[in-house]
């Protein structure tokens, strides 16, 4: 209930961008699904913008039209949920999506979760820069990262 009224006072002004972080992180699963019910048929009906800031990728997939995806300050990768989905590059982004528990047990039995440790792949965001995968998947890395990262995610399923 506390959710819903927070929310209720963030729109009642009807603002253009609505900054959620980590708005139903807290929240039984149940709840989590109604709040966000909520806040797609208040972005429906008053063209409400979202940054939904979360760490529970299934969520920001039902709510998100686009990804960005950060890791120690640094947009790593965007796109659309499509793309992000269906085609991560970035290993950190490939991480964070094999830790998404699948509702099917022989599925979920057979799932493996990746690591990232940044130090170990030898990562500099700061040397990396922005390639397009297209007009919209954008991912951040040096010209040799992005060959290797592309190459692996020809592996990567879901």
């Amino acid at each position: 209930q506390r959710q819903r009224i927070g929310i209720a006072r963030a729109l009642v002004m009807n603002p253009k961008l609505v900054i959620a972080d980590e708005a139903i992180s807290a929240l039984d699963v149940s709840i989590q699904a109604q709040v966000v019910n909520l806040m797609r048929d208040l972005q429906d009906e008053l063209g409400t913008t979202y940054l939904f800031i979360a760490h529970d990728l299934s969520m920001v997939k039902y709510i998100s039209d686009r990804i960005g995806v950060m890791h120690l300050g640094h947009i790593v990768e965007t796109g659309t949920t499509e793309e992000i989905f269906e085609n991560p590059i970035h290993p950190y982004t490939r991480s964070l999506l094999s830790a998404i528990p699948h509702p099917n047990p022989i599925v979920e039995k057979a799932r493996i979760a990746l690591t990232y440790d940044k130090e170990k792949e030898g990562v500099d965001y700061t040397k990396g820069t922005i390639h397009n995968m297209t007009k919209t998947h954008y991912v951040l890395g040096t010209d040799d990262e992005f060959v290797k990262w592309q190459e692996e995610a020809k592996d990567f399923k879901l």
